[in-house]
């Protein structure tokens, strides 16, 4: 069936981003992420939120802070904020990187299990059906419903920060030498469906300069110098240290100071009275 260009319309995207933040520990990824409008806090065992941050969460039978413990747990929650009333404007997940090993775990039980073969979702065993990678590519149809559940939260309206550690590992660029670079501490398949899919992956770090120190007798030396706490900056731009992104026309660094960093990065998000042109329908998704 054909359609009438009579019948086209101009369009652009009007809810908010889905975000990835990544970085090194306790640089200030789930403090950026609690300034965000009411958030819900959804973290994995062994995350917590900074000792001076009141963030809402899920409790267990005693009241207690409860952990999100499988893949399934984590869907539930999502259905119920699409499904029934409540006050959230945000979601945070904390860490995506642990919330992978349920991915993987989730999937090797769909598949039968270690009866099937399937008790590792990466085996060296010749004949296993995880070998060769195959279980991480078996893994992508979860992290594809994964996805389809967070993209349709933030249609709902819904902020989503996905929170991420970072890890510095050796990148192989045709062009150049091999080199190190910071990159979100999850599986290659993982990472590049994370980073398509967000429409923004945020890189945080603290600013540094190289400066030439005399050693003497005419030598120099190169010293990387960190500067101050307060000098943290929100990197959205790929450079050759790390992997960014952003679909937001983003400028290519946001300065971060606690407090104020949801205000610097809303202004590029879309509201009725921000017509950020970058969030044309047009945009790759």
């Amino acid at each position: 069936m054909s359609i009438p260009l009579k019948n086209l319309t101009t369009t652009k995207r009007k809810h908010p981003p889905l975000l990835s933040v990544y970085g090194t520990a306790g640089i200030g990824k789930t403090t950026l992420a609690a300034e965000f409008p009411s958030p819900l806090y959804l973290f994995t065992e062994g995350e917590e939120p900074p000792t001076d941050i009141e963030l809402t969460t899920l409790t267990n039978e005693n009241g207690e802070p409860k952990p999100i413990e499988s893949y399934t747990e984590i869907l539930d929650v999502f259905e119920q904020l699409l499904t029934e009333d409540h006050d959230f404007k945000t979601v945070i997940i904390d860490s995506l990187d642990s919330f992978e090993k349920m991915v993987w775990a989730y999937t090797c039980e769909q598949k039968g299990g270690a009866r099937e073969g399937w008790d590792t979702i990466d085996s060296n065993d010749k004949g296993s059906p995880t070998a060769f990678g195959k279980g991480y590519l078996a893994a992508d149809e979860y992290w594809n419903d994964y996805i389809s559940a967070v993209r349709a939260l933030a249609r709902n309206g819904i902020h989503v920060v996905q929170l991420i550690h970072s890890e510095a590992k050796k990148w192989e660029d045709p062009v150049v030498d091999a080199y190190m670079r910071y990159k979100p501490n999850l599986q290659d398949r993982a990472m590049k469906l994370i980073k398509d899919k967000s429409d923004a992956l945020l890189f945080i770090s603290k600013r540094t300069s190289v400066k030439q120190v005399d050693k003497g007798f005419g030598k120099k030396e190169s010293k990387v110098e960190g500067m101050s706490g307060s000098e943290r900056v929100i990197f959205t731009d790929e450079r050759a240290g790390f992997h960014a992104k952003n679909r937001l026309n983003m400028p290519p660094s946001i300065p971060y100071r606690k407090g104020s960093g949801f205000d610097e990065l809303s202004k590029y998000f879309y509201s009725p009275n921000n017509d950020n042109s970058s969030l044309e329908s047009g945009e790759p998704a």
